[in-house]
């Protein structure tokens, strides 16, 4: 009867550890978590490729907010992205977003671009500057193709 006792036991602190991790990495990544404390924001891009929902919004180095919902818009064919921004964080209303990598290997996120107006942005607005990912392979396709038609040919 106590060995029923311990497997019962030993099964309730793994469903403790268990729902500690997820309400941890729930908390980390903003997933399911209140939006409370922050603000949303709108851009639109011509490409969100390595970006999904729960993607990082950073201003220098720094986590300022998460994307919320990405979309097609089928009126300009561009991706719409919802994103939010923590309180107390003002932005100037030509401020530039783009997407931008974390290195070779690494993620991709959104860095927002502080611009210098006097005018902040109020919640809802739409950032107009944008820039969307790059593809590394586009990227490497164009040095390889440059880089050969730029040789010489002897006479």
């Amino acid at each position: 009867m106590s060995e029923n006792k311990i497997e019962v036991l030993v099964g309730a602190v793994v469903l403790a550890v268990a729902a500690g991790f997820l309400a941890y990495m729930m908390n980390a990544t903003g997933i399911g978590g209140s939006t409370t404390g922050s603000y949303e924001l709108r851009a639109s891009f011509r490409s969100v490729e390595g970006i999904a929902v729960g993607t990082d919004v950073k201003m220098a180095g720094v986590k300022v907010g998460t994307i919320t919902s990405l979309a097609l818009n089928p009126q300009t064919f561009r991706a719409d992205a919802r994103f939010t921004v923590k309180d107390g964080i003002v932005l100037p209303d030509d401020s530039a977003i783009l997407i931008s990598s974390e290195g070779l290997l690494g993620g991709n996120y959104i860095e927002i671009v502080p611009g210098g107006s006097p005018v902040d942005l109020e919640p809802g607005e739409e950032i107009e500057d944008t820039q969307g990912s790059v593809s590394l392979i586009s990227l490497l396709m164009k040095f390889v193709t440059s880089s050969g038609s730029s040789e010489e040919t002897p006479q």
